[in-house]
């Protein structure tokens, strides 16, 4: 299928909004339905990662939530249930990261929450919550983050995958791995 012919939310453009104290609740609210609608598939952790998890970060208004799973097995069966609620799976071959699976929530055409539901024993499942942490403990950390991703958006707005890229060396030294 041509991008022409995706759905709006799966090629708007990326836009930055000012921090928002109502990401938290919607993370919230988020975390809680998914831990009762994934719980019969072995989920017990989810948790608000994710740029709308830092403390007055600008960010894109999209609420990033992970979900702690022990195995794969039952991804189209998990797909079906959160296709209820608004959510969208990511084929891995679209997606492209084989060490996740990926929902998108849509509300109005627009994207609203991300899902990466990660294996037991994902080593990103802690770099995502340590980025964060370090983040929130960080003002100078999330001053600089902020302006990365505001030059981002407005050199890669159309390009999600460029976008993200160019985050990639002070994701890297944020978590301390120096590469």
């Amino acid at each position: 299928m041509e991008s022409r012919d995706w759905p709006k939310w799966a090629v708007e453009s990326i836009e930055i909004d000012a921090p928002n104290p109502g990401w938290h609740e919607a993370g919230s609210v988020e975390v809680t339905r998914l831990l009762d609608s994934l719980r019969p598939f072995g989920v017990l952790e989810v948790e608000h990662v994710g740029s709308t998890a830092i403390h007055d970060l600008p960010a894109k208004p999209i609420i990033d939530v992970m979900a702690k799973i022990p195995s794969f097995d039952a991804v189209d069966e998990i797909a079906l249930k959160l296709e209820e609620d608004g959510w969208h799976f990511v084929p891995v071959e679209l997606d492209d990261r084989s060490w996740r699976r990926f929902f998108i929530k849509v509300e109005d055409d627009r994207r609203v929450a991300h899902l990466h539901l990660m294996l037991e024993g994902e080593t990103r499942w802690d770099e995502q919550r340590l980025f964060r942490d370090r983040l929130n403990g960080s003002p100078s950390l999330k001053e600089e983050y902020a302006e990365l991703k505001m030059r981002l958006a407005d050199q890669f707005s159309d390009d999600r995958e460029a976008y993200s890229k160019g985050k990639e060396s002070f994701i890297r030294r944020v978590l301390g791995d120096g590469k």
